[in-house]
């Protein structure tokens, strides 16, 4: 149905069907019919986690080769880089990331994943595509056979990036540090889009200004003096400092940041202490930071240092032993779209897919996303970042009236309903992109 609509929009407003006479909904339909439905099945099925998708990059570059796609592999470890060239103009980066998560899948769908895979601390884990990465490198895959099949409707150049570790919010920043932009030229755009799934199937999202949070992993090892548990007063408690911590900082978004100003700091996890009556020499903490802005980001990372000295200082613990903070390299900015791209990208789905195609709503939490990488840098890269929607409207539907919940992302539930969510992923990246590219 919305298929038809699109068609008949475009040949109100146009005086003919979308880019030369093709039905963009008609031919990515056809390709998911052909090719991206097995394509995508075997990537869900087929999941690798994080630093460690091999075969994964492998066949996502078979696949942009074969429809005439330049491709580079081991960029910044396993990342693909591919070079779609077709006469002067901008150079538009395309982004989708490409790791599973360490989760065993238990939705009861015929393709589920099954896989167990050795992580980069040497764990086997169960793995699947628990936030629709799986959709994001199928619709790249449809999207640069529609761009080669348009080729006489824009001029330029697309790079394709498929990145490794966006759950560990690493590999972007390993493929810049690889020489990206030196190797392939600085973009004059950079575009990526997520699947939702708590947003309606078959329709498209983009808003100006912040898309998501910083995130920085924290780990804190809180030193004590080891003593007999029915002698507190002959060591130094590190599970009392610990608990004092994780208390204290509580403090710093409540009563040091400005009420308006978001921020979250959560203690995941705290390990320490062998037996009940034993006081341990060291406790563990591991934290997660999610900010804003990057003053935020600061102020909040200074503060946790602050609060993890200040508390061992107040217990008496020499300064050889104070407790050790360390930032993890798994770390990301905030994602921020650029106001006017965002605007003028909007305008075209409006233009292309037609209004009711475009839905807005508000963030509704603190998540990160590395692709800032790609645009937080010294060039200074205007980006784009937006959202397809992944679950039947009735679905949705059902669950706001207290029906059946709609699994969440990054859980062993998660799932999609594939057609429209790739489907619609292709079509809108396609006029982004053509948007930016177009000769029309």
């Amino acid at each position: 149905m919305r298929k038809t609509l699109v068609a008949a929009v475009l040949v109100a407003m146009c005086g003919s069907p979308l880019f030369a006479g093709e039905d963009l909904a008609v031919a990515v339909t056809a390709d998911y019919e052909t090719s991206l439905e097995e394509l995508f099945f075997y990537f869900h099925s087929h999941p690798e986690l994080s630093f460690r998708e091999t075969e994964t990059a492998a066949r996502l570059a078979d696949e942009l080769r074969a429809v005439g796609v330049e491709v580079t592999e081991g960029v910044g470890g396993t990342g693909i880089v591919g070079v779609l060239s077709n006469g002067d103009g901008p150079l538009v980066l395309v982004r989708a990331d490409m790791d599973g998560l360490p989760l065993r899948e238990d939705t009861g769908l015929d393709y589920a994943s099954t896989v167990t895979q050795v992580d980069i601390t040497g764990i086997e884990q169960p793995v699947m595509h628990a936030c629709g990465h799986d959709v994001h490198m199928t619709s790249m895959v449809g999207t640069a056979k529609r761009l080669v099949e348009l080729r006489d409707s824009w001029s330029g150049t697309v790079m394709f990036i498929g990145q490794p570790a966006e759950e560990r919010v690493g590999g972007a920043r390993d493929m810049l540090e690889d020489g990206l932009f030196e190797r392939f030229g600085v973009p004059d755009y950079a575009l990526a889009f997520h699947v939702s799934a708590g947003d309606p199937a078959g329709k498209v999202m983009i808003s100006p200004g912040l898309i998501a949070s910083s995130a920085d992993s924290v780990d804190i090892t809180v030193y004590g003096v080891g003593a007999h548990g029915a002698s507190p007063h002959k060591g130094k408690d590190p599970v009392y400092m610990a608990a004092q911590i994780v208390v204290a900082l509580q403090g710093l978004v409540s009563r040091e940041l400005a009420p308006l100003e978001p921020g979250v700091v959560t203690v995941g996890s705290i390990h320490g202490g062998s037996k009940h009556n034993i006081i341990p020499s060291e406790v563990k903490l591991q934290l997660t930071v999610r900010a804003d802005s990057q003053a935020t980001r600061e102020q909040l990372l200074a503060g946790i240092e602050r609060i993890a000295l200040g508390v061992a200082r107040t217990a008496g613990m020499p300064e050889d032993l104070l407790p050790k903070v360390e930032l993890s390299t798994e770390g990301t900015p905030p994602t921020i779209n650029d106001d006017e791209l965002a605007a003028r990208i909007r305008a075209a789905f409006i233009r292309d897919l037609g209004a009711d195609a475009v839905y807005e709503k508000k963030r509704e939490g603190m998540g990160a996303e590395d692709f800032a990488y790609f645009v937080m840098t010294e060039e200074n890269v205007p980006g784009a970042y937006f959202q397809v929607g992944g679950t039947p409207q009735a679905d949705l539907d059902a669950a706001a009236a207290g029906g059946p919940a709609v699994p969440s992302h990054h859980s062993p539930y998660f799932k999609i309903d594939p057609e429209p969510s790739v489907t619609m992923g292709v079509e809108a990246m396609t006029v982004a992109v053509l948007e930016l590219l177009g000769t029309d």
